[in-house]
């Protein structure tokens, strides 16, 4: 029964993170709200647990600013994080090229279900605690392997990697005097891209190319999408960890 109920859990892990990448694929605007939702209820109960055990280390004991200290950064702290999340999963899946999306999703699939798999690994080992180990702390790392994806997606040209004259086209040319959330996204995605590939290009001439590629990996603005993926990953890993047999 043991072996069974790991192998449910295992295979609810694989389904939970792609359905969430399902979500943002085909509902960006209803993901990256709820994502922000999402990242402000979480923040704010584990935001304030945070700063009732970090009080000793910024006030004396019967200090009268601890008590209205914990609930104003809390909730200021919460709000940041989850308007922070809101926007990066916007960004992340809203656009106007269905290919380009379609393997954005599953490169964010696949970086929710290694830091869901980090954080079990590091509940069963050292009795860690997902949501707490994982809501924002485990972003840059889990940013770091998205936009690693992404970079070799765009190497085998499975994600576009506009020119300058590209992206001047479709400013004169092919953009509305209003433009919609998808198209504002598409725009940003391939502005990244081509600033991506302006710092690979410039470091290539002072460094081997791929010493370039990782900087280019590392200042992406892609690594943001880690943030996202650190939240549905604690999500996950919690509910996984509190259903595993002791």
């Amino acid at each position: 029964m043991r072996v069974i109920l790991n192998l449910i859990l295992i295979l609810f892990e694989i389904a939970a993170c792609a359905a969430v990448a399902w979500a943002g694929l085909h509902h960006p605007v209803a993901f990256a709200l709820a994502t922000g939702l999402l990242a402000f209820a979480l923040g704010l109960r584990l935001e304030v647990l945070r700063l009732r055990n970090e009080m000793p280390f910024y006030f004396g004991p019967g200090n009268s600013l601890r008590g209205l200290f914990v609930p104003v950064i809390g909730f200021g702290e919460a709000l940041f994080k989850g308007l922070l999340a809101g926007v990066a999963a916007l960004f992340t899946f809203s656009g106007t090229d269905q290919g380009r999306l379609f393997w954005v999703a599953i490169a964010f699939g696949l970086t929710i279900y290694a830091g869901a798999g980090l954080l079990r690994l590091l509940a069963l080992k050292f009795d860690a605690r997902p949501e707490r180990w994982g809501f924002f702390r485990l972003g840059p790392p889990l940013g770091l392997l998205f936009s690693a994806m992404i970079a070799f997606l765009a190497l085998y040209g499975l994600v576009p990697s506009p020119t300058v004259g590209d992206i001047g086209w479709t400013i004169v040319w092919e953009m509305p005097k209003v433009p919609t959330v998808e198209q504002t996204s598409e725009l940003f995605f391939r502005l990244k891209q081509a600033f991506d590939d302006f710092v690979v290009t410039l470091l290539s001439a002072y460094m081997p190319p791929q010493w370039a590629r990782v900087i280019g990996i590392i200042v992406s603005v892609n690594v943001l999408a880690g943030f996202v993926a650190s939240l549905y990953a604690a999500v996950i890993a919690g509910l996984v960890h509190r259903a595993e047999p002791n």
